[in-house]
């Protein structure tokens, strides 16, 4: 009986945050920042991931990538259209790899660090995952999308440009968000937690 009441509580807890993941990741695209949209989908990310467990995080960070993938394809994420149209396929590679890792690897250092300091735990978990998504799409760029990255740069070094163009504004404020919204993902970790 416990067990079947936890399995539904984790489905809806995992359908809701997919929901929100999915309403936060449409609105953003949307939001006038060049060439990519500004990821805010994150924080349910990394909120399923530290009550559940680095597999929910994956699973989280999936329905993330496949929105991600279909505002490429719709053209609604104008440099993801542009990565779309030069190979779909490394296109989703790259998206898919960098939303599960995210999600994923915040839940295991939430998990691992959570033993010592929920806090803490919260924070690093906050810091993570825009690293890791950021880090794996910069170097999907690099590795198969040069050209691309070429263009954008408009002729300035693709180095100087991916570290202050693309990580430069997207990033800092991924980060930023993340790290003003710990103390509400610690504030909602912690209300769970006494509940349960």
């Amino acid at each position: 009986m416990i067990k079947t009441k936890e399995k539904t509580i984790r489905l809806v807890s995992l359908g809701i945050l997919s929901a929100i993941i999915i309403v936060l990741q449409v609105l953003s695209t949307y939001f006038p920042t060049k060439p990519f949209a500004i990821t805010l989908a994150l924080i349910p990310i990394i909120i399923g991931s530290a009550l559940f467990n680095e597999k929910a995080g994956a699973f989280l960070g999936g329905v993330f990538s496949v929105v991600v993938i279909i505002m490429c394809i719709i053209g609604a994420d104008v440099g993801g259209a542009m990565v779309w149209n030069a190979n779909p396929f490394l296109c989703v590679l790259v998206c898919m790899t960098k939303g599960i890792c995210a999600g994923y690897i915040s839940g295991l250092l939430y998990r691992v660090i959570n033993k010592k300091n929920s806090t803490i735990a919260t924070i690093i978990a906050g810091l993570s995952a825009p690293i890791v998504n950021t880090g794996i799409f910069i170097l999907g760029l690099v590795l198969f999308f040069r050209p691309i990255l070429a263009q954008w740069s408009g002729g300035s070094d693709v180095l100087y440009y991916v570290i202050f163009g693309l990580l430069g504004v997207n990033f800092l404020v991924e980060v930023g968000v993340n790290m003003i919204l710990s103390p509400v993902i610690i504030k909602i970790l912690n209300a769970i937690g006494k509940s349960r």
